[in-house]
């Protein structure tokens, strides 16, 4: 279990609390504030489905309400003197006595509702950054950007916004502003496969700004054919242009003829295209498959 303040409203993470603790995590702080008690159990799938949601629409409360999860199989008494059967439930404390709840996983909607009927309107993160791509689709990039650096920079950031962010930084070429944005994300946060895949468009992307342009570089893959550096380059320029496939043809021409070249560089290189592009992309699955064959050949 691991250890969180313990106050319900002493941060974004939820409180695991006990029967020994209920009073100081649940009944005293929902004399300030509405506390939700999640009763859950290791084993209960449907548990498990809740949790992410209602933590981000608790967080999403800005404050107005907590949480606090209870583990029924470690401490039953609570639950059995509220009389739930079936987890999971959520009961919602005001004032020091439950007032209302739910049990089983309902809907991200129904959820929201509920809250709502407690606190008042509440802005759910995911609204906004569905608004926010929604922008994009239709064009009004200026208009997604400010939804976006709201929610990257909120506290806490939201990392999917960050990420989408800085994509659409590295595609207008203003990589000092996506830069600067990912660099203000926590360790954690920058951990993010979606951080990650755009922290490596960002690398890529600064790599191939003054390679000059695709034909040129491909007249000089066609002029010197053991010219490693103008394959390498050439990729580089495909991937800054969308060409996935045709940069990765590049990149493993260069290790099929010399595994090596520049300290294994083709390889690297490519690992990072596929931290870009993401695992399930066509470009990373066909080029996965071809480099294993390369490898194990």
């Amino acid at each position: 279990m691991v250890e969180v303040a313990r106050t319900a409203g002493g941060g974004n993470a939820p409180v695991e609390t006990t029967t020994d603790r209920f009073r100081a995590d649940v009944l005293e702080p929902s004399i300030r504030q509405v506390v939700l008690v999640d009763f859950w159990a290791p084993w209960c799938g449907p548990c498990k489905q809740l949790a992410p949601i209602i933590e981000r629409l608790v967080a999403a409360t800005g404050g107005k309400a907590a949480l606090v999860k209870m583990n029924i199989d470690a401490d039953p008494l609570i639950a059995d003197q509220l009389g739930i059967k079936s987890i999971p439930a959520v009961v919602a404390f005001q004032r020091g006595r439950p007032v209302d709840g739910f049990v089983g996983a309902l809907p991200e909607s129904q959820i929201k509702g509920f809250l709502e009927r407690l606190v008042g309107p509440i802005e759910d993160t995911a609204d906004a950054l569905e608004a926010a791509l929604a922008m994009i689709a239709m064009g009004d990039i200026a208009a997604a950007e400010q939804v976006l650096g709201e929610l990257a920079t909120g506290e806490p950031p939201d990392h999917k916004a960050a990420a989408v962010l800085a994509r659409l930084y590295v595609e207008e070429a203003r990589y000092d502003e996506a830069r600067a944005l990912l660099d203000s994300l926590s360790d954690a946060l920058r951990r993010d496969p979606e951080v990650a895949a755009a922290a490596a468009a960002l690398e890529n992307a600064q790599r191939a700004k003054d390679l000059g342009e695709i034909e040129e570089l491909r007249a000089r893959v066609n002029f010197e054919p053991n010219d490693f550096q103008a394959y390498f380059d050439l990729a580089l320029a495909l991937n800054a242009k969308g060409l996935r496939e045709e940069a990765a043809d590049a990149l493993l021409e260069i290790f099929r003829r010399d595994r090596s070249w520049n300290d294994d560089g083709a390889r690297k290189q490519l690992v990072q295209f596929f931290e870009e592009w993401g695992p399930m992309d066509k470009a990373t699955i066909g080029a996965r498959r071809r480099l294993s064959a390369l490898l194990f050949s």
